[in-house]
């Protein structure tokens, strides 16, 4: 298929092996590439029950049709693997630097199965694999694995790595590439430790031929006019996600205090106008793009002045700020520095230290922490991914610690994943899109906030509410497939998903085989989830978020119920 090299690199650690495969057109016809390749790999291959951190569990990397094109926000590549957070299907994309390198070397996915038998990280480019010792690096935060194995990767090379916790398999680490981007969710960090493998780097720079040049030429331009032209694009340059903050306190659905309320007092210490008085910023993204979305943010005074990072961006703000009430942003960015060094996911994060807060106060834990303690946080976090004392209960995620201290009512978390910045008794489509997610509680699988913060449909509305939310995640999957940015989703809609199709695979598509294609990825990402345990009764919200916050909201049971029924019949599944 055009777009795509038809290329599979398959890498055997406990053999330190790799072969060439060829991928059949008929493969990627039904895929596209991305999410649709990974989920399509991993219900072939993946053995039914396998523990995710055994050496059988498959790890996926794709690149999609679009990657290394001109189109605007195509620098992303996905990771799909057995989530050790969750059980299911486990799915996350980085930006960056990387992707284009990925598909450069010839492939469209590498798969990574076995267990090396010593620390490696591997050099891959057009001619092949190489496996490298990495004892220099062992325990050694992100930062510094990753210019080790770029100063021995071939010039251009771009890489991921893990932390302390993924060699931990701390079960919510993360994978870290371009020192601060970040495959975050779902423990994907922890997989890679459990095969003893570092990191990867990537030096391809070879090209791949797609449908029509003119075509994609004529679209690109049209989408950079689109974009360019929009207020949105004028507040990401400025403000980037953080001015969310402000958002969601004026909406009453910024989560704080272990999802005790969704507004939180200090709100404006950590929002997107502090920062633009008290950091020096400037505004990057992934090459190409116009958005520049990022803030390169540097501290500039206080006990972390000096400090730099790219963020903090506002899921990292809401989790490691409002959750825990601490309501410093230099006290945040501090912490997400930490979280990108040890190799945590900072969403993960937040709700785990809000949880041991109320576990402390519940009397379940000896370690002592209050909110808007930040230093005992780093202290926690450090424990964590080193599985130390009291580390060693958080560190195998929510659900698991929930279990342990026989607080199982009082964890936020749907399938083992801890939601995203919104309150679902404010934003009930939110709830929804969380209990339905096949990879948890995820706000990305739809971006669905949007559509209730913008006014698109009532908050508190609830008939309709799925038929809605069906067409923003049939659109997110297919960014998902081809690859592309979330924040393209207003300038890239079903006309411009369309056109690009047939420019980069040739294939000329009705908007209803294009929603037929998102539908079935979809439902096999939830025939994966079904075949590992978890099934329709495992779509739920905890218990939490049936009962009042402290400003009143609630969503109840039975309109979850209706919203589920609903989305269901739509997906054309049994409930």
């Amino acid at each position: 298929m055009k777009g795509c090299f038809n290329k599979l690199l398959r890498i055997d650690l406990s053999a330190e092996t790799f072969r060439y495969e060829d991928i059949p057109d008929a493969v990627l016809t039904a895929s596209i590439g991305g999410k649709g390749l990974g989920i399509h790999f991993l219900m072939r291959e993946n053995p039914p029950g396998v523990d995710p951190l055994s050496p059988e569990n498959t790890f996926i990397i794709a690149a999609g049709p679009v990657t290394g094109t001109r189109v605007w926000g195509q620098n992303r590549f996905g990771v799909y693997t057995k989530s050790p957070a969750t059980g299911g299907f486990g799915e996350s994309y980085c930006g960056g630097t990387l992707a284009p390198k990925i598909k450069g070397c010839g492939v469209d996915a590498v798969i990574l199965k076995g267990r090396a038998d010593r620390l490696l990280y591997l050099v891959i480019d057009q001619a092949g694999v190489r496996f490298k010792d990495a004892s220099a690096v062992q325990g050694a935060d992100t930062y510094t694995a990753e210019d080790y194995i770029l100063e021995n990767s071939p010039a251009k090379a771009g890489a991921m790595v893990i932390g302390p916790a993924g060699e931990n398999r701390v079960r919510f680490a993360c994978i870290k590439s371009d020192r601060w981007r970040s495959l975050g969710r779902g423990g994907l960090g922890a997989v890679l430790g459990s095969k003893n493998l570092k990191g990867i780097s990537f030096a391809g720079f070879t090209s791949c031929e797609i449908a029509d040049e003119g075509l994609l030429k004529e679209a690109v331009k049209r989408i950079a006019d689109t974009g360019k032209s929009s207020p949105a694009t004028e507040l990401y340059r400025k403000l980037g996600t953080p001015m969310q903050v402000k958002v969601t306190n004026a909406q009453k659905c910024f989560p704080t205090r272990y999802w005790q309320g969704g507004y939180f007092d200090k709100w404006e210490n950590l929002s997107a106008d502090y920062m633009q008085a008290h950091f020096d910023l400037s505004s990057v993204g992934c090459p190409p793009c116009f958005l520049k979305c990022t803030k390169h943010s540097k501290v500039r005074n206080g006990r972390h002045a000096g400090l730099e990072i790219d963020g903090p961006e506002y899921e990292t703000i809401y989790a490691l700020g409002g959750l825990n009430a601490v309501d410093s942003l230099e006290e945040v960015a501090w912490l997400n520095d930490l979280c990108d060094r040890l190799g945590i996911d900072t969403m993960s994060a937040g709700n785990i230290s809000a949880f041991a807060v109320e576990a402390y106060k519940a009397g379940k834990v000896d370690f002592d922490i209050d909110y808007n303690q930040p230093d005992r946080m780093a202290e926690l976090f450090e424990k964590i991914a080193h599985r130390e004392g009291i580390g060693e209960v958080f560190a195998d995620g929510i659900r698991s610690a929930a279990e342990k201290l026989n607080l199982a009512d009082m964890a936020v978390h749907v399938k083992g994943l801890e939601p995203a910045g919104f309150e679902p008794r404010v934003l009930k489509g939110m709830g929804l899109s969380y209990a339905t997610a096949a990879r948890g509680a995820c706000h990305l699988r739809g971006t669905f906030y949007k559509a209730e913060l913008s006014g698109q449909m009532d908050k508190d509305q609830i008939a309709g509410k799925a038929d809605l939310l069906v067409d923003y995640e049939d659109r997110a999957t297919l960014f998902d497939c081809l690859i592309l940015c979330r924040f393209f989703r207003d300038f890239i809609l079903w006309d411009e998903l369309q056109t690009l199709m047939e420019a980069t695979t040739g294939r000329r598509l009705k908007k209803t085989e294009l929603q037929e294609i998102a539908n079935r990825i979809t439902n096999l990402t939830r025939e994966f989830n079904t075949r590992e345990g978890l099934d329709a009764a495992h779509d739920k919200l905890p218990k939490r978020f049936f009962e009042k916050n402290a400003e009143g909201a609630v969503l109840s049971e039975a309109e979850l119920s209706t919203m589920i029924e609903e989305y269901n019949r739509i997906r054309g599944r049994a409930a």
